[in-house]
């Protein structure tokens, strides 16, 4: 079976051309279950790069279908059989104001665009710097 990953190294994702945040902005769980957005906070900003890409939405896809430790293999396994956004497609970096950097492990951290070290990377030449998938079309 094919794997498909998302993970990229050495790379920039900068917030979305239509983000409507103005710096990086904590998301809000929404009654009692987390969002995508919650959950991708919390492991990534509490863990900066200890987690790949594809850690950070395999977990997400675990938390959402309360999967048990158990089932995380095949689970694991069967998710990555077809492809799956990348974190350009997050609404961290999509709505939240978040840039996320992905070191030459493929380990990512996050970054509020109103902070120096954000338009430190966004400048950075030995990085592949991308744009985030804006949330509507033009």
């Amino acid at each position: 079976m094919k794997v498909h990953t998302t993970n990229y190294e050495n790379t920039f994702i900068e917030v979305a051309e239509d983000c409507p945040a103005t710096g990086g902005e904590i998301p809000r769980q929404k009654g009692e279950a987390k969002t995508i957005a919650t959950i991708e906070f919390d492991l990534i900003n509490a863990n900066p790069y200890k987690y790949s890409s594809d850690d950070v939405l395999f977990q997400v896809f675990a938390d959402k279908n309360d999967l048990t430790q158990s089932e995380y293999e095949e689970a694991r396994e069967k998710f990555f059989s077809k492809g799956q956004a990348c974190l350009r497609a997050s609404p961290l970096t999509k709505r939240y104001g978040w840039g996320i950097h992905n070191n030459e492990k493929g380990k990512v951290a996050l970054y509020g665009m109103e902070t120096e070290a954000y338009q430190k990377l966004s400048k950075d030449q030995n990085l592949k710097i991308v744009k985030a998938m804006r949330a509507s079309r033009k």
